[in-house]
């Protein structure tokens, strides 16, 4: 009979245009948000307004929401909570223009993680006997993935986490990991967060993910829980994320726990790939992700031969570079190449065998040594070039470029805070706390094949505190993991930063030509600037103690 009571209620709200919101200790009522939705867009609204409420949503086809072919439509979500009921993706936006999305917010019942007490380790510490809390997924939900320990009395990550683990389900509220790697000093009583799974409808990666759109805005919208990445973004154009949050629940959880949560997302919390311009951060909070803050990036593309202008390459899963396309090119050894221009691109097959075992000798993420990268194309160029295999090439007009990080509030993470691979883009009032990475990285990956080199870059009135490895670190590394040429890096402007407390070098720039170093504070003894294969230098005396 309550039952019935709250679905007629729930019904009358959406027909009336009243008010309901779910008791603060329960986890919502069932709602079918996309039907919502759906109608008001067949009826040609152009503002929609969600009532506000907690609601539970059952995923279709492994989403909880999905948006596609919108224009010029705006979505006003606040006061509303969408709790998604599996750990598949939440809301899916793609082929969309001029869409704004305001207030949302997500959370995960069950959660994409469990949480629980180190009870016991072995003598060597590699075997960690674990407890977990009521009010969190059991041992069958446990996956192998995203392993993080933090410290009982800070709450903060004891270090960044073991990536090799295995894991043995003892009994419901019980399990055991197996770690490889090095001791990285866990202790009994410590706290662990490791990632579950709960998708009987099957599972796709990702709590939002915007691709092929442009224009697209997301306001104040708060994300608690995520099975990996937070917002993702995939070959959009300018999408503006103002004021949208991401942090661990504590006191407003829906669901009474021994522990109060102490993870927020499984993975990064501000993807972007491929984008013809990058996104606009402005004002958004991205804390205790157990990845990055930011990663705005392209793909490089592997090149196996060179005949004149003709180039045999390796795709990075799917080919992405276009005719026409302006192309940067790496050589092997990290010289950064005069950008040339695309002329034609076709399959050319698979790769070889002798190809095959070039890469598994490469240093680089393992899945690529091991043959996850198979399709070949021949790309046609505007000139003749002389390049060794494994070189890489990338379309320099899908990095991200013109992005801007502005006024955000990022860290307690396991990684870095603002990671950045794209050109003429802005970095200016961030505050970075607690990162286990680089606060601010700029630099292409080989290692992941992320592309690409950065020109025109503005690293401004930033603070950064109490991060385990550098402060601003602008630089390259080649194949081998040396450092590169000058040239790989253009026009960098580093000004006006605060940088305390952190463990590695405080700047550290390689690889640039065309460097402004001003007015930047160094609050620690011993701090240090230390540039590498620089050219075209201007540098002020650095403020220390």
């Amino acid at each position: 009979m309550f039952n019935n009571i709250r679905i007629f209620t729930l019904l009358f709200v959406l027909f009336a245009g009243s008010e309901v919101r779910a008791n603060s200790d329960d986890a919502g009522v069932s709602f079918d948000l996309q039907n919502h939705i759906d109608q008001a867009v067949d009826n040609g609204q152009k503002k929609i307004v969600i009532p506000p409420g907690r609601y539970r949503v059952i995923p279709h086809q492994r989403q909880h929401l999905y948006l596609h072919d919108l224009e010029d439509v705006d979505i006003i979500a606040d006061g509303v909570e969408m709790i998604c009921t599996e750990t598949t993706r939440a809301l899916t936006i793609q082929d969309c223009q001029r869409v704004t999305i305001r207030g949302l917010t997500i959370d995960y019942d069950p959660l994409p993680y469990t949480q629980g007490r180190i009870i016991g380790l072995s003598q060597d510490k590699t075997v960690h006997d674990i407890e977990l809390f009521d009010g969190y997924p059991k041992s069958d939900k446990v996956e192998q993935f995203k392993y993080e320990i933090f410290r009982p009395d800070t709450r903060t990550l004891r270090f960044g986490s073991y990536h090799q683990f295995s894991v043995k389900k003892l009994a419901p509220q019980r399990i055991r990991v197996t770690r490889g790697g090095r001791y990285m000093g866990e202790e009994v009583g410590d706290i662990i967060v490791i990632g579950t799974r709960h998708a009987p409808g099957g599972q796709s990666p990702h709590a939002i993910y915007v691709t092929r759109s442009q224009n697209v805005t997301l306001d104040h919208v708060t994300l608690y829980a995520s099975n990996c990445f937070g917002f993702f973004e995939t070959s959009c154009k300018r999408n503006v994320y103002r004021q949208c949050v991401i942090t661990r629940r504590t006191e407003d959880d829906f669901k009474q726990r021994e522990d109060p949560r102490i993870r927020s997302l499984d993975a990064d919390a501000f993807h972007s790939k491929h984008a013809v311009v990058g996104p606009q951060l402005i004002e958004c909070t991205a804390h205790f992700q157990a990845d990055d803050c930011v990663n705005i990036c392209g793909d490089y593309h592997m090149v196996m031969a060179a005949d004149g202008p003709r180039l045999r390459v390796l795709a990075k899963g799917q080919m992405n570079i276009k005719p026409g396309a302006p192309l940067e090119i790496v050589s092997y050894d990290g010289r950064r190449m005069p950008d040339a221009r695309v002329v034609t691109t076709q399959r050319a097959g698979r790769i070889s065998k002798e190809e095959r075992d070039f890469m598994a000798r490469q240093r680089m993420h393992q899945p690529f040594r091991e043959g996850s990268l198979h399709d070949i194309y021949e790309v046609g160029i505007d000139r003749p070039i002389d390049l060794p295999r494994g070189s890489v090439i990338a379309d320099a007009n899908q990095t991200g470029n013109g992005f801007q990080v502005t006024n955000c509030d990022f860290g307690f993470n396991r990684s870095r805070g603002i990671l950045i691979k794209a050109s003429h883009g802005t970095i200016s009032g961030n505050k970075l706390q607690g990162c286990h990475g680089e606060a601010i990285k700029v630099s292409p990956e080989y290692w992941w094949l992320e592309a690409g080199s950065s020109n025109d870059l503005q690293i401004i009135g930033n603070e950064i505190r109490d991060c385990q490895g550098k402060g601003i670190a602008v630089y390259a590394l080649n194949a081998s993991g040396r450092i590169s040429p000058v040239g790989a890096h253009n026009r960098i402007v580093i000004k006006d930063n605060q940088i305390t407390a952190v463990k590695d070098t405080d700047i550290w720039v390689t690889s640039t030509k065309g460097l402004v170093l001003k007015n930047n504070r160094l609050d620690d003894e011993g701090s240090e600037v230390k540039l590498e294969q620089c050219e075209d230098v201007q540098i002020d005396e650095i403020d220390k103690p």
